[in-house]
């Protein structure tokens, strides 16, 4: 069987093609990916990253400039290194690393992998809950320890929303995109209100005005004094705007998204997530939070006396019920996605079971992980790590697809020898993660500044180990598997 297609044991399990190429009669047009991509990153974590960048003082030309520069490297990012790979492949991230790296090492990655997307989307369900609360009074406590359960009203909420969350992930991606693509537009229209409201609320009429009104210095100034004094400069805002996805795209998370592209077209999609997601909704929350500080400090403040961006408390202070909904639905388009990877990870590591099943299981674990508030706090942090973790197994798929066939070596090497663990891959991805992962818990390095090189040694290390490892090319092709 020619390597192009596809593995004799994988089966269509719904349309969705875990184990084989998707063919082309299930390619899908841009428009699928624009309305996926505007609904995943203008969402609910938006409310929540935004003001953390206030909290840890960045100034408000740093976080303009820096911004855009870091989004426009991770829009090239997605175009130039994940679209090509998956157009060409068109298997999922799970499928293809198993036939590079082997069966039982990419059941452990998998396992990594969903466990951390899970705790991303934990995240979002926490923000939907926040602003469901918020007309019932029920008080989104964030408590001092990592793995603290906030007030027991607030997690009975967590959980009613991870149920629905985990249901239209369930659906596929046709359904996680079709949700998206009529949520999006009217979530974008909310985003921008937001900022606009808040200007309003301050006094200010234009960017000058609050510069000069100092009402962006004055609300960083009272969230330092609450919480402690940090800082935030131009470039560590540029690095992680660029690399807060690292996973999705160094990571390569997304050829599972991809692989249904019909044109390289599709591949600008995620552009209109970062500009007007990750940047003109990002400084609209924060807005949001400078706003309520000048008008109203003390409801910004949790029992602890620091700061808290309760996103729901944010949104409805500005646009009442409109502010809400929007949370809630901005959580849902989030988080679907993020499970629906989560729950093709968990798949990979029993291939005979459903996607279906797999994403209600990751549906469940993201919604444990979203009872514990204290994680969505420390977004700036955890997006940064997860990237770093998940990263580097991204630069094994571009060097395998670029570099291994020009220096006479076979590509997909555990496919073709039938190893379960493909040694170089083993020791190329773990030997910078925890070199990695030193750096940022032991030296208290910021998580995003690891990401790209752990990327760039793990792809070397591959290179280099497979030409000691591999056994020569006319024995590889003789023992073929494909």
């Amino acid at each position: 069987m020619s390597e192009e297609n596809s593995d004799p044991s994988g089966s269509d399990s719904g349309g969705e093609f875990e184990r084989e190429r998707v063919p082309d009669s299930a390619l899908l047009g841009s428009g699928k990916f624009w309305g996926m991509y505007a609904g995943e990153h203008a969402a609910g974590t938006e409310f929540m990253i935004g003001p953390l960048f206030l909290a840890a003082g960045a100034s408000l030309q740093d976080l303009i400039l820096g911004l855009l520069l870091g989004n426009l490297l991770a829009v090239l990012t997605w175009r130039f290194l994940v679209t090509p790979i998956a157009m060409a492949k068109r298997y999922t991230l799970y499928y293809q690393l198993e036939r590079i790296a082997g069966g039982s090492l990419v059941k452990f990655y998998n396992l990594v992998n969903g466990l951390l997307f899970c705790f991303l989307a934990g995240a979002m369900v926490t923000v939907s809950a926040s602003a469901v609360g918020v007309p019932f009074d029920i008080k989104f406590d964030v408590p001092e320890s990592m793995f603290g359960l906030s007030n027991p009203a607030f997690t009975a909420l967590v959980f009613i929303v991870g149920v629905v969350i985990a249901l239209v992930a369930a659906g596929g991606y046709q359904r996680v995109a079709r949700v998206a693509n009529i949520a999006a537009p009217w979530m974008i229209a909310v985003f921008a209100a937001c900022g606009i409201v808040a200007m309003g609320q301050m006094g200010a009429t234009n960017w000058s005005s609050i510069t000069e009104g100092k009402f962006w210095t004055d609300a960083v100034a009272f969230v330092q004094e609450k919480n402690g004094t940090e800082t935030f400069g131009f470039w560590k805002i540029v690095v992680f705007a660029w690399l807060c996805n690292g996973a999705m795209h160094f990571g390569m998370a997304d050829l599972s998204i991809f692989r249904f592209a019909k044109s390289k077209a599709s591949g600008w999609a995620p552009s209109i997530g970062m500009f007007l997601g990750h940047y003109m909704a990002w400084i609209a929350a924060a807005l949001l939070l400078a706003a309520l500080i000048k008008t109203q400090s003390a409801m910004a403040l949790g029992d602890d006396g620091k700061v808290v961006a309760n996103p729901g408390l944010l949104a409805f202070q500005s646009l009442g019920w409109t502010g809400i909904i929007c949370v809630v639905i901005a959580g849902w388009t989030t988080a679907n996605p993020t499970i629906y990877r989560a729950g093709l990870a968990f798949q990979g590591i029993l291939p005979k079971s459903s996607r279906t099943t797999m994403t209600l299981v990751a549906g469940a674990v993201a919604t444990l992980a979203g009872a514990f508030p204290n994680l969505s706090a420390q977004l700036l942090g955890f997006v940064g790590t997860y990237g770093t973790v998940l990263g580097p197994m991204g630069a094994v798929i571009c060097v395998d697809f670029y570099l291994l066939k020009r220096f006479g070596m076979r590509d997909e090497y555990a496919a073709r020898h039938g190893q379960s663990v493909n040694v170089a891959v083993m020791l190329a991805w773990l030997l910078p993660v925890a070199v990695g992962l030193y750096l940022i818990f032991w030296q208290g390095l910021f998580a995003a500044y690891a990401v790209v090189p752990c990327w760039l040694a793990c792809g070397v290390l591959y290179l280099l180990l497979s030409k000691v490892m591999q056994k020569p090319s006319n024995e590889a092709a003789s023992n073929a598997q494909i």
